[in-house]
């Protein structure tokens, strides 16, 4: 390996360092962040806002925002399962559940989407594969063992929610094959908007947020929540694609829930004892052994696609913050 390539793929590992820790803080941060604002109305928000600022730095790197209009409704579908369930459904999630059940919950859709290819693509699991489904759902079962699986309405309500986050997730993956003719950030910058619009609309009409109730702390928090997991890290995360191969940077990916679990007892005093860690390990693991196999993700997924040029390749299955 020549000292240039050596010297890019350290550059990659800081920027997938980056992405990680700021996908994997916005758990805890969003945690704290409904102590004042709804779910869908802060999401949204943050989401609206960081679509406008991805938006103006495409258009100074001379990125086209246009697409074709026909595009619109496979644009909006993209929109739809990609944000508006992925990021819509897990927040409304952890209003009912901590951060490391949500977090292993929503980061299962590597499997699902494994599953969705047997009838979809006609990709039969191979034993790889049965080893993930078990390893993955092996982890949640320690992880939900902790009061006997006992479940109140509550608790469903946030299992339904993290789960139908993975599952749309993972369906829009097996789903929308054809690449959309935009460049990676201005993809996501569409997506996020589009995906995030609804949920203030929807946060208005029914969360009917106070929204003079943001405290100097949860100013903070919005900013990071805008600037940082939503915005920065999308940049850093095709940065270090044009520097690591997609196997090194999905399974780095990973780190993902790590941070945001450990933070959460860090920060939050969420549990974090031997069951959490035996739950972490086995469903990563497991979802790990899925992407080794994962078939190709959605070419409308921005987040698993290189940035080479402007109708990059589909890449392997990665996963968000």
């Amino acid at each position: 390996m020549s000292a240039a390539r050596a010297e890019s793929r350290i550059a990659g590992f800081v920027l997938l360092a980056i992405t990680v820790v700021g996908w994997g803080l916005n758990w805890p941060a969003v945690k704290v962040l409904l102590h004042e604002w709804p779910p869908l109305f802060s999401r949204g928000v943050a989401g609206v806002a960081a679509s406008l600022l991805l938006a103006a730095i495409a258009l100074g790197r001379g990125e086209r925002l246009s697409f074709p209009v026909r595009e619109l409704p496979r644009l909006t579908f993209a929109a739809f399962t990609n944000v508006f369930a992925w990021m819509g459904f897990g927040t409304v999630a952890m209003k009912y559940l901590p951060i490391s059940e949500a977090a292993l919950l929503a980061y299962t859709m590597p499997i699902w989407t494994m599953l969705f290819a047997w009838p979809a693509l006609g990709e039969r699991p191979t034993l790889r594969g049965v080893a993930a489904l078990v390893l993955a759902f092996a982890g949640l079962a320690v992880l939900f063992s902790g009061h006997g699986f006992a479940f109140d309405s509550g608790k469903l309500m946030g299992v339904a929610l993290a789960l139908g986050a993975a599952v749309l997730f993972a369906f829009g993956s097996v789903t929308a094959r054809k690449p959309l003719p935009l460049a990676p950030l201005v993809l996501v910058a569409w997506q996020v908007g589009l995906g995030c619009l609804p949920m203030i609309l929807i946060g208005l009409a029914i969360e009917h947020p106070d929204l003079g109730a943001l405290s100097p702390r949860g100013w903070v928090l919005m900013v990071y929540m805008t600037l940082g997991p939503m915005a920065i890290a999308y940049v850093t995360w095709f940065a270090a694609l044009r520097r690591l191969e997609p196997a090194a940077a999905t399974t780095g990916s990973l780190g993902v829930p790590i941070v945001g679990v450990c933070a959460g007892a860090l920060f939050l005093g969420d549990p974090f004892g031997l069951r959490e860690v035996v739950a972490l390990v086995l469903t990563l693991a497991g979802v790990a052994l899925a992407l080794q196999r994962a078939p190709s993700p959605s070419a409308t997924d921005p987040c698993t696609r290189h940035e080479a040029d402007s109708h990059p390749s589909n890449s392997e299955l990665t996963s968000r913050g």
